[in-house]
Formats: C-alpha cells, structure tokens, sequence
C-alpha cells in the first residue's frame, strides 16, 4: 500500500501555482475580483485561505468566523492575522437556538445541519453585500464521500480544493507555511461536542483517500481488497459514494 501514498503525492509548489492561476481565471470569468469566505480555524478553509489570498491580493479576501457561542476561534483568528485579512465575527446561537427553541426535539445531526446551513446563509448574504464570490472549502474526499451538508458548507460559487484528496491538501498546507497546530489538530466540523471527521466517517483520510483514488483510476472493488484494504473500510466508502450521490446531482428538474 505503499506505493498508493506515493501515487498520491503532488508537488505543492507546482499545485499551488496552478490554483492560484484558476483562482484568477475563474473570478475574472465570472466578472468577480472579491472572495468571502468561512474562516473554522481548520485545515481546508485555512488552505483556501491562504490560496484566496495569493491570488487576489489580502484587500480582495474576506473572512468570517461564526462560531456558535463559545467555540474556540483561535486558530481562526491567527490565520487572519498571519494573511492580514478582515475577518469579521458573527456568533451563529441566536439564530440558531431561535429555530431550534421551535423544534426542541431535533437530534445533533439535524443541529449540526442547521448550523452549517446558517452559515452559508451568512457568506452568501456578505457576498452581496461585498460584490464577491463565495469560496468553498471542501476537499475531494468529501465531495466524493458526500460527506457535507447539501445547501450547508457544500454549497459555493468555486470549489477551490475539489480536485485534492484531504491528504494532499495536508501536502500543499505544509507547503504554504500554515501553522503545524492547524495541519495537525484531529479534522472536526465542530457541529457538536466531541464530533471528529475519521471518528463518524469509521476511517482515517489516508485509508479513505488511497481507496477513493483506486476507485477513481477503476479499479474493481475486489482488487482493491486483494491489495490489502480491509473489506469493511472499502464498503464504507462505497456506500457513502452511493447514498450521497443525490448531493452530487442537484435538483430534479421535472
């Protein structure tokens, strides 16, 4: 399996350069030069981030941190101030316990959801308002796993990491200069207390990532077992891929 991590390596200079330059040719075509985008504190909007920065310049970049109620948004914070963006904060509880004090009956996931949506709802009403494009911050992994919220954080103008497996974003944040607490903290929506990306999903991004990308090359699921992945973390990935791909397919037009 080895050989797989290296298939999956890039060069981050060299990938780096060509987003940079698909960033301006995408904004210029759609008659954009701003940016807005959610600033987590986690790794993908970080990395989008930093790239929205280099392209467009920091003055064109603007960021916002939504936390709900006391969620740490340290390393949010530092990575604004390491670009020297504006970053503006906006706390997501009211509007969100307004909802839910409706609906008290509502599970963590249908919060969670909730959440991501507000959010979203946030970029795309200061989108407006600054004349940009909404960034998104999904990765390969997630796109292809389904795994984000339709309408939530899956919804953007420009997806600008749809072509990098999560482990190859670590790849080009590294390169970039992120700071190591960021590149290496546990992946977390923060949806809900205790909530971790590899802990829900039932794998790590480097078993996901190595599976998905022998799945994209064609490779029949039995071969990627005779390989050495687990059975059990194989069917997990293409079941995902099966049930979230209405995420992928927009609406039915009837």
């Amino acid at each position: 399996m080895s050989s797989e991590k290296e298939i999956l390596k890039i060069d981050p200079a060299v990938k780096s350069e060509e987003l940079v330059r698909a960033i301006r040719k995408t904004f210029d075509e759609k008659g954009f030069s701003k940016a807005v985008v959610g600033l987590s504190g986690g790794l993908d909007s970080s990395v989008v981030t930093f790239l929205l920065v280099k392209a467009l310049g920091k003055e064109n970049v603007f960021g916002f941190i939504m936390p709900y109620g006391g969620q740490d948004t340290a390393d949010a914070e530092e990575v604004a101030a390491l670009l020297g963006i504006k970053a503006e904060r906006i706390d997501i509880l009211p509007m969100v316990d307004a909802y839910f004090s409706q609906v008290p009956d509502a599970d963590k996931v249908r919060r969670g959801n909730k959440m991501a949506r507000e959010r979203m709802s946030i970029l795309y009403d200061q989108s407006h308002k600054a004349g940009a494009l909404v960034a998104g911050t999904g990765n390969k992994t997630e796109i292809r796993l389904g795994y984000f919220t339709l309408h939530g954080d899956g919804a953007c103008a420009v997806a600008l990491l749809a072509s990098l497996y999560k482990t190859q974003v670590i790849q080009l944040a590294r390169y970039l200069g992120l700071p190591d607490r960021i590149i290496t903290k546990k992946p977390s929506a923060d949806l809900w207390e205790g909530q971790f990306d590899e802990d829900e999903i039932g794998a790590s991004y480097g078993e996901l990532d190595a599976i998905l990308y022998l799945l994209d090359k064609g490779i029949p699921e039995e071969e990627i077992i005779g390989m050495g992945h687990e059975r059990s973390v194989v069917d997990i990935v293409i079941k995902r891929i099966a049930k979230n791909r209405f995420k992928l397919e927009g609406p039915a037009f009837l």
